[in-house]
């Protein structure tokens, strides 16, 4: 019975010095690459580019945030961190092409109109291309399990962007007509634009481009972003770890604050919600 007490006493006391560490074993902090896997409800706009031959089912999912995280103890179990990161996910498409005479200019292919496919090489490709940033702060609480791992419950809090660009290029680029002017040509000065109109046009001419080899548009809006986790923190060497989080971001862009190629404010955009699991790893040197 004696031994049992004795015995009994021991293992208290072994488990009360795991999980009662003092003050200064937390201090420390470490930093690493860690890559963060999100898998949002919906990506913005995604829903529209059906309209240009894209299937926003081939967007990865969850796609890729490659980014660096840094931590460190401020006072008891208290830590504070960073996090920056960027990553995105693409589709794209050649389609086939048909070409028609339109004879009643309604600008669709009717029954009695004449049609072919088009056999030439130079059909045009289309892409499209969502980009997610994101720069945040990080404010967790440590609960340590063993002498070498612990687990921590905290949140992120910063600023996102996201951007959808759309590319629509109908053949291959030179170098010299990248930087040449769509509307005309410019004058000696380069202070005026001289740009050719019909004679019927003179009077009041739509200014409009002319061909191009490619389209590219892009939309973007800047967003508060919330997110909390749980994380899993191993010391498995003196100066090595690895730490692993599961979380939900959360994070809305306002009705009208999307930005067409970063300038015009689009009054209409709707609100557009950036929800979704996340799961970060994190390789780091340091305590």
């Amino acid at each position: 019975m004696k031994n049992i007490f004795y015995l009994s006493l021991f293992s208290l006391t072994l488990l009360k010095g795991q999980f009662s560490y003092p003050a200064e074993d937390f201090l420390g902090g470490g930093i690493g690459y860690s890559p963060m896997y999100i898998k949002l409800d919906s990506i913005p706009g995604a829903s529209y580019l059906t309209n240009i031959g894209l299937n926003p089912k081939e967007f990865d999912d969850p796609f890729v945030v490659h980014g660096g995280e840094g931590f460190a103890h401020v006072t008891g179990r208290w830590r504070i961190g960073g996090y920056a990161g960027m990553g995105g996910t693409s589709v794209s498409t050649i389609p086939e092409i048909k070409i028609f005479i339109d004879g009643n200019g309604n600008d669709s292919l009717d029954a009695n109109e004449v049609s072919k496919m088009y056999t030439d090489e130079l059909n045009p490709s289309i892409k499209a291309k969502f980009t997610f940033l994101l720069g945040a702060a990080s404010v967790e609480y440590v609960m340590p399990l063993l002498q070498d791992l612990e687990i921590s419950s905290g949140a992120l809090l910063g600023l996102g962007r996201v951007a959808m660009g759309i590319e629509q290029t109908s053949a291959n680029p030179r170098w010299k007509q990248v930087f040449s002017n769509a509307y005309g040509t410019m004058s000696e000065t380069g202070d005026t634009l001289f740009y050719s109109v019909a004679t019927n046009e003179f009077d009041n001419p739509d200014i409009r481009p002319g061909a191009v080899s490619g389209v590219l548009k892009d939309v973007s809006s800047a967003f508060f972003n919330f997110q909390p986790y749980v994380a899993v923190k191993w010391q498995f060497l003196e100066r090595l770890g690895l730490r692993i989080s599961v979380g939900f971001n959360k994070g809305t862009v306002r009705q009208g604050s999307w930005k067409l190629n970063g300038r015009t404010q689009i009054g209409d955009s709707p609100s557009s919600a950036l929800s979704g699991v996340t799961f970060r790893t994190m390789l780091y040197v340091g305590l």
